[in-house]
């Protein structure tokens, strides 16, 4: 008999380690709750990780076999679990977070264990430790070929019944205060159905109402309001999980690719296309494990941070006074989720406009997001942060002109900020430049600006300049 251990990826289908165990030999799947690991966790996806392993032990149930679940470290857990059942080998998913890591390290010094690569479409340790754009990532990582969905053999599955279950182990509500961990206190929000089966029939709907125009909508701040699901494929939380497998959405996006033509495979290969940069910050990771606690990039000076504990507050309440960033930062806290072009506005907004330490502000994003992932949460802050791997030196995002460009009739602005409703869109647009007075007129319960539009993209080109050398 073999074991598999379950971590981040909750879900028979399309699990290759999985599949590996069971073609070879009877399986035993088995979930260990790791305090340490899941205090790393923002209490918003820890309550969905949770979910979904009462969601997978359903599953298994319902294929004539069960998810046993047991407390402890993977180290001394793993070994009592295979000799209780007999069992010669541990199969398990390749993780790249470091303490995870370290977790399997630790599990492989103790007994026989086969190590499989199941969270990327090409494994980061074929391609060349760095490249200087994703442009040239994506060519070489484009050539490699891409594996199709794992087969498991669910006949092989062992015929067990744990009466163990989740809900009979307590699970702390507070995090681990460490370089990698969340800080605690999230609100908790009504969270979506957890499991395979959620996922797919999430994807479904995007299939079926979305891939065929991802690349007109995944911008449009309008249709994000509209159709949440249909305008982005909002999977990113079951893809955190392990909840579906990368290749069976690789799949299902090419066939839609080989089968449409002109215009219409250009839009579907957009989706195709943003996959791979999942893949590249999964690669960022496997080769720089420092990647969560250090700047990416080598830089010649210090970058001055200023880390205003009051403008801190004010970015992660949404009460900057800059409409973009305010709403796209309490779709984050009453959701916990935010959608890609805000996202990218308010990290930009946090470290260049406030000069906040990217950090601290992805630490904040691991707290509140339901489909936190270590190596796209931090990867893309750096980005962001010009301490990645961005090929401008300086990116500074306007939040001003991106309103206006992608959200420019306020839809989105609206359905998150409501002191704005009723105030004329050109208005909300142009907010952060409006006189005091003008401001107190339209929306008097709205924030004030924290910085001075102008003063602070200068300020910011200054800093990052001076770290540069360039000055």
């Amino acid at each position: 008999m073999h074991l598999f251990w379950h971590r981040r990826d909750l879900r028979v289908p399309d699990n290759r380690g999985l599949a590996a165990a069971t073609a070879d030999d009877t399986t035993l799947p088995v979930y260990i709750v790791d305090h340490d690991m899941l205090a790393r966790l923002g209490r918003r996806q820890r309550a969905f990780i949770i979910d979904g392993v009462r969601a997978l032990k359903a599953r298994y149930r319902e294929l004539g076999s069960d998810l046993l679940i047991r407390e402890g470290t993977p180290a001394t857990t793993l070994p009592s679990v295979a000799e209780r059942y007999d069992a010669d080998t541990v199969y398990y998913n390749h993780h790249y977070r470091p303490a995870r890591r370290h977790r399997h390290q630790q599990a492989d010094e103790q007994l026989p264990t086969a190590s499989v690569i199941d969270l990327t479409l090409v494994d980061p340790a074929t391609l060349a430790p760095s490249y200087p754009n994703h442009s040239q990532f994506h060519n070489d990582w484009e050539a490699e070929p891409k594996p199709t969905p794992a087969t498991v053999q669910t006949d092989a599955l062992a015929a067990i019944d744990d009466a163990t279950t989740i809900d009979d182990i307590p699970i702390s509500d507070e995090a681990t205060v460490d370089d990698e961990a969340p800080d605690s206190g999230a609100v908790n929000i009504d969270r979506p159905p957890a499991g395979y089966a959620a996922a797919r029939d999430r994807y479904d709907t995007f299939l079926a109402d979305g891939i065929e125009t991802y690349n007109d909508t995944r911008d449009d701040m309008q249709a994000a309001v509209e159709r949440p699901v249909g305008a982005v494929s909002r999977l990113s939380p079951y893809l955190a999980a392990g909840m579906i497998g990368i290749r069976e959405v690789w799949a299902d996006a090419t066939e839609r690719y080989n089968a449409a033509e002109g215009n219409a495979a250009r839009k579907i290969d957009k989706y195709r296309y943003e996959l791979s940069w999942r893949e590249q910050n999964y690669h960022l990771l496997h080769y720089n494990p420092t990647l969560l606690t250090e700047n990416y990039k080598s830089l010649p000076n210090r970058i001055a941070w200023e880390n205003d504990p009051d403008e801190i507050a004010a970015w992660k309440a949404g009460e900057t006074g800059y409409p973009l960033v305010d709403a796209g930062m309490r779709q984050l806290n009453q959701e916990g989720y935010i959608h890609n072009r805000p996202r990218q506005n308010v990290a930009s907004f946090c470290t260049k406009h406030l000069l906040i330490d990217w950090r601290i502000g992805a630490r904040y994003f691991a707290e509140q997001l339901l489909d936190h992932d270590p190596a796209n949460n931090y990867a893309n802050w750096q980005w962001i942060a010009s301490t990645g791997t961005d090929s401008v030196d300086v990116r500074i995002f306007d939040p001003v002109a991106q309103l206006s460009k992608y959200d420019a009739n306020a839809d989105y602005v609206a359905e998150y900020v409501p002191e704005l409703r009723g105030v004329a869109s050109d208005a909300i647009v142009e907010w952060p430049t409006l006189s005091a007075a003008t401001r107190e007129r339209l929306a008097p319960d709205y924030s004030e600006p924290i910085v001075d539009r102008d003063e602070a993209y200068e300020r910011a080109q200054r800093v990052f300049e001076t770290a540069l050398g360039k000055r």
